[in-house]
């Protein structure tokens, strides 16, 4: 979740009385579900401190034919919808003469050769207002603005809109459950929540139970506690409604203690608590079995070895075995407390994990064609000598910058990856990409933009400045932005960007020497015999990657600009300027 989980939701793992009682949140699906008026909505993020909830239906994920079809209200009184969103309607079982012509169309199993069901935002309904009388259903689902123009500018280019997308990237509301009390109450060093019999708002305190705030107003009257209820009992259940909230902190990135008996507990305690949330858990025997005995070796890095495997069910899997020297838990938690919470086509799907004393293991979907590296490192650096062609390493770097921007923005938990490199982009049998190892990553539960990155480790040639030096500034998502940018430049180079063994200064650091050919126009120096219209791609991806690798962290893109300006027109980007660091003037 976008902030940490506190009041005024509860669930399964967090007791009535430390929320509100119309926030109750069921995690026994795939995701978080609150309902609001009898209609089920899948929690997508929760912003704690500007009290905002994306959400999406239940009933209509990933299925616009649910078997009810239902308008839902919202509860004023605690929720609405913020200016950013609006209404999509649905027409189901529509009269077949009014399908000529119309690109918003949906099919539903069982439709009858003579049904059309169709879909409008409120800008394109006027396309529809004369087919709405002969549709026999309608139903109003609400998606964000966003959204909207996407289906919007399609129906006006005469192209198929993606109605599930609309309906799973779901919506922003606002809620209010007693907001401006819980500030007070957390600022008097209380924790909020509510009388589990009346539902009233309660500031739970040391000493005991406040109706605002710590030590200001009388105990709450027919509290379930009870003002003759010693202090240490109200303490206990403050320290309860705490210990809950701060279990989802437990998964961010620590610095482990040299003791391996804590470092031991600690791991045995992430799994105590993260474990209903992650994914299946294996034994090493199964694990072991899946890859017969760890017989076929697919890949290698610092941290473990990638075996290929098969799961009972057939479907092919990697299994990354964590090294046993590195057994002190923080890759294994990484790991799993990110990218097991990550649900995205641009992201490789965690299947399972294995713990078992120093045995653990990560199980993967299993992408059949390798990292992206051994596709752009060729033995000659000229682009006519590529293995890919450019419009797929432009589609691969759109789907790796789409990825990143779920990772920063749209996923259950910000995450920072700080390890964007090539052979961490693996390439399914479509070449679509998919960012994997999250070794490194750093969850960022809250909305400030610096984390802390003690011990920040990293690639040479791809790690941002910051990230090494903190003179150039703090650790955040812009770090992501830079390694990307690095990433790349390599992509449209052919070659690596940092060269240790070049005999000169110039060669060391490419990107200096492609930014001098950029600056000039000296196109044929870049990028080798092209054709036309790849030039108009290659040169978008450089301007982009430069715009990326700015060395101050503030004058680079969020990824969300970067996906926009890779998909905007060349004519309509501004010249990057070039990045100090690889002036001439300063030593690589």
């Amino acid at each position: 979740m976008e902030g940490v989980l506190g009041y005024p939701f509860w669930g399964p793992k967090r007791p009535d009385y430390c929320g509100h009682p119309k926030f109750e949140l069921n995690c026994s699906g795939e995701a978080p579900v609150i309902t609001i008026n009898s209609t089920g909505y899948r929690v997508l993020g929760i912003d704690s401190r500007e009290h905002f909830l994306t959400v999406a239906r239940t009933d209509y994920w990933n299925d616009s034919c649910p078997q009810e079809h239902k308008n839902a209200t919202l509860d004023s009184t605690f929720f609405d919808y913020t200016s950013e969103t609006q209404d999509l309607t649905l027409y189901y079982r529509c009269s077949s003469a009014v399908s000529v012509g119309v690109s918003s169309q949906f099919s539903c199993p069982n439709d009858g050769t003579t049904v059309t069901n169709f879909f409008a935002t409120d800008a394109t309904k006027k396309l529809l207002s004369t087919y709405s009388p002969t549709c026999q259903e309608s139903v109003v689902v609400r998606i964000s603005d966003s959204e909207a123009g996407v289906i919007e500018e399609a129906v006006n280019a005469l192209l198929q809109p993606n109605l599930t997308a609309a309906l799973v990237s779901g919506f922003v509301m606002e809620w209010e459950a007693n907001n401006s009390r819980c500030d007070e109450c957390v600022k008097s060093d209380g924790v909020c929540g509510s009388n589990h019999t009346t539902g009233e708002f309660t500031c739970y305190c040391k000493d005991r139970p406040y109706k605002f705030m710590c030590g200001s107003d009388s105990v709450t009257p027919g509290s379930g506690i009870g003002a003759a209820v010693s202090g240490i009992v109200v303490f206990s259940i403050a320290i309860a409604c705490y210990y809950k909230r701060e279990n989802i902190r437990s998964t961010r990135i620590v610095i482990w203690k040299t003791n391996t008996r804590d470092q031991e507990f600690d791991v045995k305690a992430f799994i105590r608590n993260y474990e209903p949330l992650a994914p299946k858990r294996y034994s090493y025997a199964t694990v072991k079995k899946m890859t017969k005995s760890f017989a076929e070796r697919i890949g290698k890095g610092g941290y473990g070895t990638v075996y290929k495997g098969k799961l009972p069910d057939g479907s092919l899997v990697a299994v990354k075995l964590l090294n046993e020297s590195k057994s002190n838990g923080e890759e294994f938690i990484n790991e799993v407390a990110s990218i097991g919470r990550t649900s995205h086509v641009n992201i490789v799907t965690l299947l399972g994990f294995c713990y078992e004393r120093t045995n653990r293991a990560l199980v993967y979907e299993y992408m059949p064609n390798g990292s992206l590296d051994k596709f752009i490192f060729t033995q000659e650096s000229s682009s006519t000598n590529r293995h890919l062609e450019w419009k797929t390493l432009y589609e691969i770097a759109i789907g790796i910058a789409r990825g990143l921007e779920y990772l920063h923005r749209g996923c259950n938990t910000r995450i920072l990856h700080l390890d964007i490199k090539p052979q961490n982009i693996l390439l399914d049998d479509g070449f679509c990409p998919k960012i994997s190892d999250f070794g490194l990553a750093k969850l960022w539960l809250t909305k400030e933009s610096i984390v802390s990155a003690a011990g920040a480790r990293g690639t040479i040639g791809y790690i941002a400045p910051e990230v090494f030096s903190r003179a150039f500034g703090g650790v955040s998502h812009k770090s992501d932005v830079y390694s990307y940018g690095m990433l790349i430049l390599e992509m449209v180079g052919g070659r690596k960007n940092f060269d240790s063994a070049a005999s000169h200064t110039s060669e060391i650091y490419y990107p200096n020497r492609i930014y001098k050919d950029l600056e000039m126009e000296n196109e044929e120096s870049i990028l080798g015999n092209i054709m036309d219209g790849e030039n108009e791609i290659s040169k978008k991806m450089l301007l982009v990657s430069f715009w990326c690798i700015q060395t101050n962290p503030a004058d680079r893109p969020s990824m969300s600009k970067v996906v926009e300006m890779l998909e905007a027109s060349l004519e309509s980007m501004e010249f990057p300027p070039k990045p100090y660091l690889f002036s001439p003037t300063m030593s690589p």
